[in-house]
């Protein structure tokens, strides 16, 4: 097991050119039009040379100039100066890439305490985003819909565009998402139950809008931006209000057969255990979720109800009194750090995975990956000589959820653009 905690390598691997999953060879992943498999390498390398480029989707070169010709009459990609090849004399190879400008999209990631979005061009570079607080108690479909619309003035104006230069919108939101129909079972952040959001966000912003699990689109901003885009199988793991997984096989997120699994913070962790927001008891995230600890803290802090602070405030008085010896507030982020040690060990014994990435704000605390956690997670492993997948660490801000949603969309634009909406 290596636990790989530096910030140089995760800001190398977040600036690899291009954006989205790097494909490997051997995996069955080429599937789709060949205009639009063609497109999704080119944006994936950054920039490509034709010649690599009928490489790698192992077609002949004529084949992929007349591809290429396609995309190029309809401005989705631009010839650009290659890089030298190593060695090689001559003038460099005439390379592509995707036009940036070719269309825009928006990811939100709508939360109980502040939304946030970006927007994107078609390299998946951002180009503005925009955050804005709000009340936990509007709750209500309008509220909702009325602060994305918000949001979507506020980004599109700093960006400079217009909302019918949108080509698709991504939206991220904790609970039970049925992605593929676009509704929301339920949520933490909107009131009642199987809410056909997606449909609702669209009539309301007039940009054709995609929803989905928010731990789901960490997990695509892993695979699009981050230290998932080589690995081909890989889980990550999320605490922030929730305890929230998301999984990679064969470089495409897995939802499972109804769009609602690995729900890890909803395994039980103890029988009859501590109360869950969702009204169940025992939950994962019953013991180490952002309420959780905050529900422990006011008992070993002795907050006393007239304090007026914020969930935040007291996860960073909590932190700081563990660090600075004290028992009660140590205790805690044990415990919590036992059940986060049994929580791992049951992803890797159920799926095996080659790198699980611990992801999102809450990765400042340490007792969520310290030597000791990572330590009995090796030991709740079954196997004996089993070696243990690797274990990284990202300290996303807050935009990462965006970004995420984001991925989602420009996905989508893809398939509008070059796949088989595009005919």
């Amino acid at each position: 097991m290596q636990l790989d905690l530096s910030d140089r390598e995760a800001e190398e691997t977040v600036q690899l050119a291009g954006c989205g999953p790097i494909r490997m060879a051997g995996g069955g992943e080429l599937a789709g039009p060949l205009r639009q498999l063609a497109y999704e390498r080119i944006r994936s390398a950054g920039q490509i040379a034709r010649v690599d480029l009928a490489r790698v989707l192992d077609v002949s070169p004529a084949t992929v100039t007349a591809v290429v010709s396609e995309l190029l009459a309809a401005a989705l990609v631009e010839e650009v100066e290659g890089t030298a090849r190593p060695g090689a004399r001559g003038r460099p190879p005439v390379a592509l890439r995707v036009r940036g400008g070719a269309g825009y999209v928006i990811g939100i990631k709508l939360a109980e305490f502040k939304h946030t979005a970006v927007l994107t061009d078609m390299t998946g570079t951002t180009l503005a985003s925009s955050t804005l607080p709000r009340s936990a108690h509007a709750r209500s479909l309008k509220a909702v819909l009325e602060e994305a619309a918000r949001l979507v003035d506020d980004v599109t104006a700093r960006a400079g565009v217009t909302r019918d230069q949108v080509i698709a919108l991504g939206a991220g939101l904790p609970g039970l998402v049925d992605h593929p129909e676009g509704r929301v079972l339920w949520s933490s952040v909107l009131e009642g139950e199987d809410v056909a959001l997606a449909h609702r966000l669209t009539e309301r912003l007039g940009i054709p809008a995609w929803i989905d699990n928010d731990t789901n689109l960490l997990t695509l901003a892993e695979l699009w931006f981050g230290r998932g885009r080589m690995a081909r199988d890989f889980a990550v793991v999320s605490i922030e209000q929730g305890v929230g997984m998301g999984l990679v096989l064969g470089q495409s997120l897995y939802r499972g057969a109804h769009s609602l699994a690995l729900e890890l913070g909803h395994t039980k962790v103890q029988l009859d255990g501590a109360l869950c927001r969702c009204g169940q008891r025992g939950c994962l995230e019953a013991y180490t979720s952002d309420y959780a600890l905050v529900r422990e803290a006011h008992t070993a802090l002795e907050l006393g109800s007239h304090l007026q602070l914020s969930p935040q405030m007291v996860l960073e008085s909590l932190h700081d009194r563990a660090k600075a010896g004290n028992e009660g507030a140590r205790n805690i982020f044990r415990r919590a750090g036992r059940y986060m040690a049994a929580g791992l060990a049951n992803v890797i014994n159920l799926f095996d995975p080659s790198l699980v990435i611990l992801s999102g704000e809450r990765m400042q605390y340490q007792y969520l990956y310290a030597e000791e956690v990572m330590r009995e997670m090796g030991e709740l492993i079954v196997g004996r000589g089993r070696r243990p997948p690797d274990v990284a660490v990202n300290t996303w801000g807050d935009l990462v959820w965006a970004r995420g949603a984001a991925a989602l969309a420009l996905d989508i634009a893809a398939q509008k653009l070059a796949g088989r909406d595009a005919a």
